[in-house]
């Protein structure tokens, strides 16, 4: 027999909501296109279609690293800090 932990069923927790919504919304933001397809209000000369999905390009980023930081958390708190 192996010395292998016993996996038990994915628990859900608010800090893994939190991940899930983290990275879900920016999906929902660029498959909603109703939301976004417009030209006003325009920003420095671009129509707003351009800098609403250039903006999210940065959102994205910003919300996959809160949610890589909080599973980095979430695993040392289940595995006792060893990590």
């Amino acid at each position: 027999m192996s010395e292998a932990p016993e996996v038990g069923p994915p628990v859900v927790t608010p800090v893994r909501v939190v991940i899930a919504v983290c990275l879900v919304a920016p999906f929902v933001a660029m498959l909603w296109v109703g939301s976004y397809a417009k030209v006003d209000p325009t920003f420095i000369g671009i129509p707003f279609f351009y800098w609403y999905q250039m903006a999210w390009v940065l959102i994205s980023t910003a919300l996959t690293m809160i949610a890589y930081k909080l599973w980095q958390r979430d695993q040392r708190a289940r595995h006792g800090g060893t990590k």
